[in-house]
């Protein structure tokens, strides 16, 4: 019925369901009332682009090892714009990954981008830690559908592990386990 009143006020083809939109591959399970968004071939793309494709897989997104601060950004000029666009460009990456599919790097991700103006070699290490654990995590996806329709919330903050003294809080609501909005 939609798909007749707008085809009555604009030319237009039906091609069927949608399988992809902006990188996100979209799949149906109509039996089992499931939908799956994976942005598996945009992080491969991104692994390749950044040089990473090869990369040894890591199982946390953020090890707890990296104390980022002020303190690693550079000093000289040189240095400054040498990082800048590399570290722009490849957190800008990680970013959409994160806003569409990947809830799970979005601390991480976070984290990076507070030092998005000046980063410094040891903030580009943290990206490539990054980059590693989406190497071994390329086929997560999030799953919408099924039985379940509960709403969940969590949310968490940390007032002491910044070296820069920010606080970071951040929450997550999932809808039948999905994930659905994050911070």
């Amino acid at each position: 019925m939609l798909k007749r009143k707008l085809a009555n006020s604009f030319a237009m083809k039906d091609l069927g369901a949608t399988k992809q939109i902006l990188g996100m591959r979209i799949t149906r399970d109509r039996k089992n009332r499931k939908l799956t968004l994976s942005q598996s071939e945009y992080i491969e793309k991104v692994l390749k682009r950044f040089n990473m494709q090869n990369a040894k897989p890591v199982s946390k997104p953020l090890a707890s090892h990296f104390k980022l601060s002020k303190e690693a950004c550079p000093n000289t000029q040189e240095e400054m714009a040498h990082m800048s666009k590399v570290h722009a460009s490849t957190v800008g990456s990680l970013m959409y990954a994160m806003v569409c599919t990947r809830p799970d790097i979005a601390q991480a991700v976070g984290v990076v981008n507070r030092y998005m103006n000046n980063p410094g070699k040891e903030h580009w290490m943290v990206v490539k830690w990054i980059l590693r654990y989406l190497r071994g995590t390329t086929n997560q996806a999030l799953c919408f559908g099924g039985s379940n329709i509960s709403l969940q919330g969590y949310v968490d903050a940390d007032m002491a592990s910044d070296r820069d003294n920010r606080s970071t809080t951040g929450y997550v609501f999932t809808v039948g386990g999905t994930t659905v909005s994050w911070v």
